[in-house]
C-alpha cells in the first residue's frame, strides 16, 4: 500500500497511570491485531514487555506498533507517563505527525500530562484529546475539559458527551451526528448499539453541537458567512473544517469513554483516520547544516519519489541484536540499500528489516516515505542520525536531549563482572541518550546519571536481570556546580629554566561573573603583540580546560567570562604550551579571590495531595528548603507546585506516602542552579574532600 494519505503516524501519551496503555490495548483488539485483551494490572499487555514494566505496571520504553482501521494504516508509539522516562516522549514526538492525550476523568490535567503537552507544542504535532476513565469514581469530563482550557491554555472542541458518569456510565453523544452510541454490560467493545439520545440530554448536545459548527467554521471565511446567514454547513464541509483546525492546532478534538470497560474506543479511531494529519498533511522537517545545525531553509519534502532522507529515533537491543528505529521522510528503503550517515560520513549497507509490533516483528523487503521501521543490526546508528541517499548529503533538524541530574557510583561484585558491566553499559547508553556513564579516575568506580531516582533504579535493576551483572550500589550524588561572585584583575607569569629552551609566559587577564547559562566566554583585548596573536588560543584553551575542575569541591564551574588584556613574551622561550600553562596557574591562583561559589540543582515539584494532609506536605517541603509558588484545588486534593533542591527529595516518595496514607504523588524536573546556603556547601564540601582522603 503506498497511498500516503491512507497513514497516520500517531503517538500515545499522558501522566503516569491516565490510561494510555491499556487504551493502545483496546486499539489493537479493535483493529484486530491481537484477540485476547491484556491488562497493565497483571503485566500481560503487549507494549509493556518489559519484565521492569510488567512488575511496576508502568511503562518505561515507547513500543511501536503498526494495526488497520477502515483501510488506513496507523504506525502508533505508546510511550511512557514517568517524569523520569519524558526522553521517551519527547524523541517519540519528534517523528509523529499526531496524538492522542488521554487524560484521566478523575485525575484530569497531571503534571506530566503538562510537560508532555508542551514538548507536543514545540514539536507541532496535532492531536485529539480523549478524556479517560469516565466510569471512576470522581470523574467529570466537564472539569477535565476546563482543565484543559486554563491550565494548558489549550481550545478543546467537545466531540462527544458521556451518558452517565461514574458506576453510571454506559456511552457517550456524538455531537457531529447527535447519535448516542451506548455498549452493554457484555465488556465487549464491539457490542454497542446506536440510539436517539436520551431525553435528558438533548439539549446540552444540541448547545454543544451549535458550540462545535461555530468553532469550525471559523476555519473557512465562505461557510462562516453563509452560516451567520442561517445556512448550515454540510457534514462534509465540517469535518473539512475540523481537520484543518485539528492540523493548524487552532483547537483539539475532545473525546471521552473508559478504556478499561471497552467504552469509546471506536469514535476515537474514526478520529484519528478523519481528522489527524497524513505524512503529506504535516509541515515538512527542517534541514540543517551541519556543521553549525543552523536550519538550511529547505525541507525534507514527505514524497517516496524524493532522495532518501530519514532519521533514526531509538536504539533498542534485545535479543536478535541491535535494533535501529527510523522513520523515513522521503524516498525509499530497500534491502541490500547502501545508505550515507550523515553524522558520521560511513555508509552502512541495509541488511534486515521489520515492522514492529511491541517486541515482535515482521520481516520487509522494502519500506517508504511516512514509514516508521526497524533495521536489524546497524553498527554505528545513534540516536538523532540521519539516514540518507550517498549521492544527496542531507541532515535534519537534530534531537536535543536534557542533562541528567543525579547521579550513583556503582561497582560489580565481583572480578569477571566488570568486563560484562563494561559491554551492557555500552548498549545501555546508546539506547537511552538521557542516561549518561562516567569513570571516575581517581577512585576507578563507575558513575551512572540519570533523570531521577526511578530512571537509575531501574538501569541498576536491567543490568542485574537482563546481562547478570550484580551491582554494588553508593549513595545518590548530585550533581553540583560553581561559579564565582565578583571579578577580579590579576596577573600570572609562568617561567622554567632548566637547561636547553625554557618556558615563558606572562598573562594580565580579569575575571568576572558571566550572564545566568552563558558557560566560559572568553575574549583577548590585548594591544601592541605584547601576547602575540598566536598565542591567544592557548590561553583560552588552559581557562577552559580548568572549568571542569572547581577550586571549591572539584565541580564544573559555570559562567565565567575572561578576558586577556596584556602580558609578555620571550622571542626564544614563549610557546603556546607555555601559555596554556601559565593559564592553567592563573585560574587556580585567581578563583578563589573571585568569590567561588558552589550551585546546587533546584527542581520544579509537583506535589498532588488529599485535602486532608496539605498542611503536613507544605511543612515537609519547607524543612526542605522548598519555595512553595502555587496551590490550586481540585475536586479530590490539591495540587502543590514549588521550587526544592534536588538534594533535599532523596526518598521523598517515601515520606509522602506515609504523610498521605499512600494517597500522595508528585513529579519533578530540573529547573535551574541556585547558589546553595553557606551551612550546605560548607557540608557538601567537607563531604568531597572526606572523599578524597579516603581514596
Amino acid at each position: 500500500m503506498t497511498d500516503l494519505s491512507k497513514y497516520r503516524n500517531i503517538g500515545i501519551f499522558a501522566h503516569v497511570d491516565a490510561g494510555k496503555t491499556t487504551s493502545t490495548e483496546r486499539i489493537l483488539k479493535l483493529t484486530g491485531k491481537i484477540h485476547k485483551i491484556g491488562d497493565t494490572h497483571d503485566g500481560s499487555t503487549t507494549t509493556d514487555f518489559m519484565e521492569q514494566e510488567a512488575e511496576r505496571g508502568i511503562t518505561i520504553q515507547s513500543a511501536a506498533t503498526t494495526c488497520f482501521w477502515n483501510d488506513h494504516r496507523l504506525n502508533i508509539i505508546d510511550t511512557p507517563g514517568h517524569v523520569d522516562f519524558t526522553i521517551e516522549v519527547y524523541r517519540s514526538l519528534k517523528v509523529l505527525d499526531g496524538g492522542i492525550g488521554v487524560f484521566c476523568g478523575s485525575g484530569g490535567v497531571e503534571p506530566q500530562s503538562e510537560t508532555n503537552w508542551r514538548y507536543a507544542d514545540e514539536s507541532h504535532v496535532s492531536r485529539i484529546i480523549f478524556v479517560n476513565k469516565l466510569d471512576r469514581m470522581g470523574a467529570d469530563f466537564f472539569k477535565v475539559v476546563d482543565q484543559v482550557q486554563n491550565v494548558l491554555a489549550a481550545k478543546p472542541l467537545v466531540m462527544t458527551l458521556p451518558i452517565g458518569i461514574e458506576d453510571d456510565f454506559c456511552g457517550v453523544v456524538d455531537v457531529l451526528s447527535q447519535k448516542a452510541y451506548i455498549w452493554d454490560d457484555s465488556g465487549l467493545p464491539e457490542n454497542y448499539t446506536v440510539q436517539d439520545i436520551p431525553a435528558d440530554l438533548v439539549d446540552q448536545a444540541a448547545e454543544y453541537r451549535e458550540m462545535l459548527i461555530e468553532t469550525a467554521v471559523e476555519q473557512d471565511d465562505d461557510l462562516m458567512m453563509a452560516y451567520m446567514d442561517g445556512e448550515e454547513p454540510s457534514l462534509e464541509d465540517i469535518k473539512r473544517c475540523i481537520r484543518k483546525g485539528t492540523r493548524d492546532l487552532a483547537f483539539f478534538p475532545t473525546y471521552c469513554g473508559s478504556a478499561y470497560k471497552n467504552k469509546g474506543i471506536q469514535l476515537i479511531l474514526d478520529a484519528v483516520v478523519d481528522y489527524l494529519p497524513s505524512p503529506t498533511e504535516v509541515d515538512p522537517q527542517p534541514l540543517t547544516n551541519p556543521e553549525t545545525g543552523e536550519p538550511t531553509g529547505e525541507v525534507a519534502t514527505v514524497s517516496a519519489d524524493e532522495p532518501l532522507k530519514a532519521l533514526a529515533f531509538k536504539i533498542m537491543d534485545d535479543r536478535f541484536g541491535a535494533l535501529t528505529f527510523i522513520r523515513i521522510y522521503a524516498g525509499k528503503m530497500k534491502k541490500g540499500d547502501t545508505i550515507l550517515n550523515s553524522a558520521t560520513g560511513k555508509t552502512e549497507r541495509i541488511g534486515r528489516m521489520v515492522e514492529m509490533h511491541a517486541n515482535e516483528r515482521n520481516e520487509i523487503d522494502s519500506a517508504q516515505a511516512g514509514d516508521i521501521i526497524a533495521v536489524v543490526g546497524m553498527k554505528n546508528v545513534k540516536t538523532g542520525h540521519t539516514l540518507c541517499d550517498p549521492k544527496h548529503e542531507v541532515t535534519l533538524e537534530p534531537m536535543i536531549f536534557p542533562e541528567p541530574v543525579i547521579s550513583i557510583a556503582v561497582k560489580p561484585k565481583d572480578k569477571n563482572g566488570s568486563e560484562k558491566m563494561g559491554i551492557a553499559i555500552g548498549k545501555m547508553v546508546a539506547e537511552d541518550p538521557s542516561f549518561q556513564v562516567e569513570t571516575d579516575e581517581d577512585s576507578g568506580e563507575t558513575i551512572l546519571k540519570g533523570m531521577g531516582e526511578l530512571h537509575l533504579d531501574i538501569k541498576v535493576d536491567i543490568l542485574k536481570r537482563t546481562y547478570g551483572v550484580e551491582l554494588e550500589v553508593g549513595a545518590p550524588q548530585v550533581a553540583y556546580r560553581e561559579t564565582i561572585t565578583q571579578p577580579v584583575e590579576d596577573s600570572y607569569t609562568h617561567k622554567k629554566q632548566s637547561g636547553g629552551s625554557g618556558q615563558f609566559g606572562k598573562i594580565d587577564y580579569r575575571i568576572k561573573p558571566g550572564e545566568v547559562g552563558s558557560g566560559f566566554t572568553f575574549k583577548s583585548t590585548v594591544v601592541g603583540g605584547n601576547v602575540p596573536k598566536e598565542f591567544w588560543p592557548a590561553v583560552e584553551k588552559g581557562f577552559a580546560s580548568m572549568m571542569d575542575h572547581g577550586v571549591l569541591a572539584g565541580f564544573p564551574t559555570l559562567d565565567v567570562e575572561v578576558e586577556l588584556f596584556d602580558g609578555g613574551f620571550h622571542a626564544v622561550d614563549s610557546s603556546a604550551i607555555a601559555f596554556e600553562i601559565a593559564a592553567k596557574g592563573a585560574f587556580r591562583q585567581s578563583m578563589p579571590k573571585a568569590g567561588a561559589q558552589l550551585l546546587e540543582p533546584i527542581m520544579k515539584v509537583d506535589v498532588f495531595t488529599p485535602d486532608d494532609h496539605v498542611g503536613d506536605v507544605i511543612g515537609d517541603l519547607n524543612r526542605r528548603r522548598g519555595m512553595i509558588k502555587d496551590q490550586q484545588a481540585g475536586t479530590t486534593g490539591v495540587r502543590i507546585k514549588g521550587d526544592v533542591p534536588l538534594s533535599e527529595m532523596f526518598g521523598y516518595i517515601g515520606t509522602l506516602r506515609t504523610m498521605t496514607s499512600g494517597r500522595g504523588q508528585f513529579s519533578m524536573e530540573f529547573s535551574h542552579y541556585s547558589p546553595c546556603p553557606m551551612n550546605v556547601a560548607e557540608q557538601v564540601i567537607a563531604e568531597v574532600k572526606a572523599r578524597d582522603a579516603k581514596k
